[in-house]
């Protein structure tokens, strides 16, 4: 359905979905006020995470993605552009667990630079979060980094983005659409469940957690 969806110029399955409960006439049975465009938005992304869900059925994907990501050190986390938050959010949290998480959010040569180092460091894997529109910089340094030998493991829209020929593994989360801007909802919490997956893997994760929490009471870090 995927892949009819995109040859008939939508983005992807949920797309085609919204296009056609608009176009189709009301059921009797159905609520007769209709939605507005900032409500529609809000639908659109709760069913991106019902399909979210529906793939996470077989979790196996995400625990291989976690195993690979907790075993790099250091670990690169690539986002540009759109991408930017999704990338500083996980890299966030993901530095509180992992020993080395290295946040890659600005292109040009400088990244290859910054994963000439990690690789030098002993990285073995980077975790990319690719959202549309999809930047040529994005594609030509994941690029390089497999060239590099590293593991790329990506959290992308779609499973047919311009970056899939370039990741060792793709998990898609969709977008929504409805708005001027695009919404990511089902990407940010694809990425806090990979954070999950790598915590099992880690197996100091829960002490330095710990850990963390005491030096924060301790300098009163968070206000009650």
């Amino acid at each position: 359905m995927t892949r009819f969806a995109v040859a008939l110029g939508f983005d992807g399955y949920p797309a085609l979905r919204r296009h056609l409960r608009e176009v189709a006439p009301a059921e009797p049975a159905e609520r007769t006020t209709a939605y507005n465009e900032y409500q529609q938005a809000v639908e659109a992304e709760i069913e991106n995470l019902r399909h979210l869900a529906q793939a996470l059925a077989d979790p196996l994907p995400v625990r291989r993605a976690g195993r690979i990501l907790a075993a790099s050190r250091p670990l690169p986390v690539l986002g540009l552009r759109a991408a930017a938050s999704q990338a500083y959010g996980f890299a966030y949290f993901a530095g509180k667990v992992h020993p080395d998480v290295r946040l890659l959010n600005e292109g040009g040569t400088m990244v290859q630079d910054r994963i000439d180092g990690a690789v030098r460091a002993g990285a073995s894997a980077l975790l990319c979060f690719a959202l549309p529109r999809h930047p040529r910089e994005v594609v030509d340094t994941l690029a390089y980094a497999r060239d590099a030998g590293l593991t790329v493991v990506t959290v992308a829209d779609s499973a047919f983005a311009p970056v899939a020929k370039y990741s060792d593994l793709l998990l898609p989360a969709a977008v929504g659409t409805g708005l001027a801007f695009d919404t990511a909802c089902a990407p940010m919490l694809l990425g806090r469940v990979l954070l999950e997956a790598m915590c099992d893997d880690l197996p100091q994760a829960q002490a330095r957690l710990e850990e963390f929490d005491a030096t924060a009471a301790a300098r009163g870090l968070f206000v009650e």
